[in-house]
C-alpha cells in the first residue's frame, strides 16, 4: 500500500508541475513580444516626429518665390500617404511591406527637396532653414537608430520563438513571427550625383 502511495503522490506531483514548467517560455515569449511593441513604438515616434517637421520646411521652402513647385508637391504628396497609413501594434508583413513604401517614398522625396534647396542659396543662408535641416538630419539619424533597435528585438523574439520547447508554446498560443525591417531596394546602389 506504501508504494502505490508514493507512486500516487509522484504522478499527482508530475500532473501538476507540468503545466508550471511550461510557464517560462510562455512567459519569456510575452516579454519578447511586448518588447517588439515597444520598440515598434519608439519606430512610430521618430518617424511621426519627421512628419511634424515636413510642414515647417515646406513652408520655409516655399519662401523661395521661383522654387520647384513640383518638388514641393512630391514631398506633400508622399507626407499624405504616410498619414493614411493606420496601423495599430506592430505590423503584419503586409502591413509593414505598405508602411516601408510609404516611408521610403517620402524619404526619396525628402532627398530630392534637399537637393534642389542647394540651388536656392538665399534660402540655405536663412537660420530657419538651416535650423530646420539639422532638425530633419537629427531625425533621420534617430529613424536609423531606432529601426536597428527595432530589428534586434524582432531577432529575439523571433529566436526565442523558433527554439525549442518555446517553439512547441509560440505555435501554441499564437506567437506569430515578427517583419524585419529591410532595405529599400535598390539602396545597394550608390546615388549618382551629378552637377
Amino acid at each position: 500500500m506504501t508504494n502505490s502511495r508514493c507512486l500516487l503522490t509522484l504522478v499527482l506531483v508530475t500532473a501538476l508541475s507540468l503545466p508550471l514548467t511550461g510557464c517560462g517560455p510562455y512567459n519569456r515569449l510575452v516579454g519578447l513580444d511586448e518588447a517588439v511593441d515597444t520598440a515598434w513604438s519608439q519606430v512610430e515616434n521618430v518617424y511621426q516626429r519627421r512628419a511634424d517637421l515636413i510642414p515647417n520646411l515646406v513652408e520655409t521652402v516655399k519662401g523661395a518665390s521661383d522654387f520647384e513647385q513640383e518638388t514641393l508637391t512630391a514631398v506633400v504628396e508622399a507626407r499624405a500617404k504616410v498619414n493614411q497609413i493606420n496601423i495599430e501594434g506592430v505590423p503584419d508583413a503586409a502591413q509593414f511591406e505598405q508602411f516601408q513604401a510609404a516611408q521610403d517614398e517620402l524619404s526619396s522625396a525628402l532627398s530630392r527637396l534637399l537637393v534642389t534647396v542647394e540651388r536656392y542659396p538665399e534660402l540655405t543662408a536663412t537660420q530657419g532653414y538651416r535650423d530646420l535641416q539639422a532638425q530633419l538630419e537629427g531625425t533621420e539619424n534617430r529613424i536609423a537608430v531606432e529601426r536597428k533597435r527595432f530589428n534586434e528585438t524582432v531577432q529575439d523574439y523571433n529566436t526565442a520563438r523558433r527554439q525549442v520547447p518555446t517553439n512547441l508554446y509560440a505555435k501554441a498560443f499564437g506567437f506569430e513571427e515578427k517583419t524585419y525591417f529591410s532595405a529599400s531596394p535598390g539602396a545597394e546602389e550608390p546615388p549618382k550625383v551629378e552637377f
